[in-house]
């Protein structure tokens, strides 16, 4: 019978720590996770990685974090076939805004590439499914922009309500207001909020922080999306709707809030305009 020669104090005690866990009932002999390397997907990793900015040049969050653990190359291309040869090769890491598209032929390209990092939160501009298959993670930053679209979507929502742009433009343009019924022209076409119904489509982060900020002015809020949970609408105080048409047909301004994906493309059309009410707003600032 074999015997494992213990040569010194150390090893004498790492074998009574093995009999030891082999004597527990049920517990199983650790694994040196260390030890045990799984297939490497699309080409080997150099000591220090290179990564790609695919698109635009503003790289000032990640590149802090990223000087000095990888070599970052700045493409500022509109497609795949701007790109150097030498990033489509070694490339491990790919950063990209959305102005550049990635299909499954311009993945296809990458040799090495093992992730797709999207700064921002739509990822409509990256083949998902095609990049699974090819072993390469696609991430997204779900957080990017949420308080700065919801404030821009409430602005437009009081600008159509209280007309703040055309009264603006009017003072710029020097007209001068001399009598109520001058005044009630300008005015034409303000109405009031409290007691109007906002519908939301799409209650996620941007969405429920649009939610939020509508109800301190007085909106009634009502929202439809078919993924959310029952009982949302209870923490947070909202009406809940469940189809599109009942939402259009009760809102008196419709704000969208859901991503870009095959399943709601198009989802405002001519057919679904019509369903809502006469002199509705309707503010998009949905994109991905």
């Amino acid at each position: 019978m074999f015997q494992p020669v213990a040569s010194s104090p150390f090893a004498s005690s790492l074998m009574d720590k093995r009999k030891a866990n082999m004597m527990q009932p049920g517990k199983r002999p650790r694994i040196d996770s260390g030890s045990i390397r799984g297939p490497i997907p699309n080409g080997p990793m150099h000591s220090r990685p290179l990564v790609a900015l695919l698109d635009g040049r503003d790289c000032s969050v990640e590149m802090p974090i990223l000087k000095d653990v990888a070599t970052v190359a700045f493409c500022d291309a509109q497609s795949t076939s701007e790109i150097h040869e030498k990033v489509l090769n070694e490339a491990v890491g790919a950063l990209m805004w959305h102005t550049i598209q990635l299909t499954k032929e311009d993945l296809e390209k990458f040799k090495a590439l093992r992730i797709v990092v999207r700064i921002g939160s739509g990822v409509d501009n990256i083949d998902v499914k095609a990049a699974g298959e090819m072993g390469i993670a696609v991430c997204n930053v779900p957080g990017y922009g949420v308080e700065e679209v919801a404030d821009t979507t409430l602005c437009l929502i009081l600008n159509l309500y209280r007309r703040t742009y055309w009264l603006a433009n009017m003072v710029k343009e020097g007209k001068k207001i001399t009598g109520p019924e001058q005044l009630k022209d300008a005015a034409f076409g303000c109405a009031r909020i409290r007691g109007d119904t906002l519908g939301i489509v799409g209650l996620g982060r941007i969405g429920s922080a649009v939610a939020l900020r509508a109800k301190a002015f007085g909106f009634n809020v009502i929202f439809y999306d078919p993924y959310l949970p029952d009982g949302i609408e209870k923490s947070l105080g909202l009406e809940r709707v469940y189809t599109l048409q009942d939402l259009l047909f009760k809102s008196d301004c419709v704000s969208l809030h859901c991503t870009l994906n095959e399943h709601n493309h198009h989802l405002i059309n001519e057919y679904t305009i019509k369903q809502m009410r006469p002199g509705a707003f309707l503010v998009n600032t949905a994109r991905g």
